[in-house]
């Protein structure tokens, strides 16, 4: 009797660390931070969730965007996204091609949407026009 009820803990047991490995291997946070050690580009957005921020990473850095709901010809839909850098000392090098890649990138989610970066890179922007 012991010995069966072992085998079924054990068992339990690996069906719930092969069902975490899995959740965490699927993780876009996960997939985020790793897009981000590599300094390669991840956009994270919960599409359905308008309240919820975005996330981006390009060149090692982490861009934050703020979503807004507003209303187009035919629905509801995000009109209106600002965008920021997390760690403002880490665009160096930055150019601006740079900042038109996540735009046209965050088009490509958000076609109705006009796109305002917040400072330092919204005068960067302005002052190279």
């Amino acid at each position: 009797m012991g010995v069966i009820l072992f085998r079924l803990l054990l068992i339990i047991a690996i069906i719930i660390l092969v069902y975490c490995t899995i959740k965490y291997l699927v993780n876009p946070k996960r997939k985020l931070e790793l897009a981000h050690e590599k300094k390669q580009f991840y956009f994270h957005d919960e599409k359905d969730n308008v309240r919820k921020n975005f996330l981006i990473t390009y060149k090692g850095v982490l861009f934050e965007g703020e979503k807004y709901l507003g209303t187009t010809e035919n629905a509801f839909e995000v009109v209106s996204i600002y965008i920021w850098p997390k760690n403002q000392t880490k665009l160096q090098g930055f150019d601006r091609e740079d900042f038109y890649f996540i735009e046209r990138e965050i088009l490509i989610y958000y076609p109705n949407a006009t796109i305002e970066w917040k400072s330092p890179v919204k005068e960067f922007l302005k002052n190279h026009e």
